[in-house]
């Protein structure tokens, strides 16, 4: 597959090729190309606008005797998309351009004729100055007194900018070249100098303040237990009994119990307390204290509480 793409074909030992026929060919014979419009036209027949960039397929041949420093000039000829009538452009190397022929008009071409125009003013201006001196004067004088113009409005704007302006600019570009770099540096040290002690600084305070600062120890679990021992004297199971007690009295919140159930004192909890005494006898006031607590302390029972609730019901009603 490779081989397709040789360009380099096998030549035989006794090739010769003044042998080979050639064919007899026109001399400016025309080529089948495809090209884009070089710029836009309108047809001269039926005013079919074609625009920049259409395709085409076109005939190109030379043009005979005619050229631009050597380089050849070629025609195009294509057919309207229309009318399919023929229209026939040229290349132009002068201006790197394309020049339409017959068949067509070009449009958009105001800067092209722009340029020609004052290309063309110039020319004719430089003709009559080589042949009439009298209006090469003329236009000489005509430049010397728009420079003159030209100069007066500046100076007039130049004499504004110096009215309005306050600093001297030119003087201090002036005194910064004609200083060296060390002169600088020494004025500059002198007018530090004299700045700081230009200065005054004020005195500082005699009496000086001085100001305290107030810290708190902070108390750890274990020294509040030993400032106060009586909230760990008492045991934690009456601390429980008397909590529920008053949360039961303040409330009034019914029993799970049966209201017989505290008609009958036990006496386990008494026992238990009388233990714990027993065991530590520097607790024995507190817990005698609370003793007569417990006892004095009248049992609500629960119908007792739904006696005083239904009372104070039937009060209000």
């Amino acid at each position: 597959m490779s081989e397709r793409k040789v360009l380099n074909k096998y030549y035989p030992p006794d090739f010769d090729p003044s042998k080979i026929p050639r064919m007899k060919l026109a001399k400016n014979r025309q080529y089948t190309v495809r090209l884009m419009a070089p710029f836009n036209m309108r047809c001269a027949t039926c005013g079919e606008y074609i625009y920049k960039g259409k395709k085409f397929n076109a005939r190109k041949e030379d043009v005979e005797n005619e050229d631009y420093l050597g380089i050849r000039i070629y025609r195009f000829y294509i057919k309207c998309t229309r009318c399919l009538q023929e229209i026939s452009f040229k290349t132009d190397p002068k201006n790197t351009d394309y020049e339409i022929e017959a068949g067509a008009t070009r449009n958009f071409m105001a800067l092209k004729l722009a340029e020609e125009q004052a290309k063309r003013e110039e020319e004719e201006q430089k003709e009559e100055e080589a042949n009439n001196p009298m209006k090469l004067l003329e236009y000489r004088t005509e430049q010397s007194r728009q420079e003159i113009e030209l100069l007066e409005s500046l100076e007039e704007l130049k004499e504004l900018n110096r009215r309005q302006r306050t600093v001297d600019y030119e003087g201090m570009l002036k005194q910064f070249q004609s200083e060296s770099v060390e002169e600088r540096k020494a004025r500059e040290e002198k007018e530090d100098n004299e700045f700081i002690k230009s200065v005054k600084f004020t005195n500082a305070p005699k009496h000086k303040i001085v100001t305290e600062e107030i810290i708190e120890d902070v108390q750890d679990a274990d020294e509040s237990k030993i400032k106060n021992p009586k909230v760990e004297t008492l045991p934690p199971k009456i601390v429980e009994t008397k909590k529920s007690e008053s949360w039961n009295r303040s409330i009034g919140v019914l029993s799970k119990k049966p209201a017989l159930g505290n008609l009958v004192r036990t006496k386990k909890l008494e026992a238990k307390v009388e233990k714990e005494t027993t065991e530590s006898p520097d607790l024995q006031d507190n817990s005698s204290n609370n003793k007569t607590s417990v006892k004095n302390e009248p049992s609500a029972s629960g119908l007792s509480l739904l006696a005083n609730y239904s009372g104070s019901d039937s009060d209000s009603q």
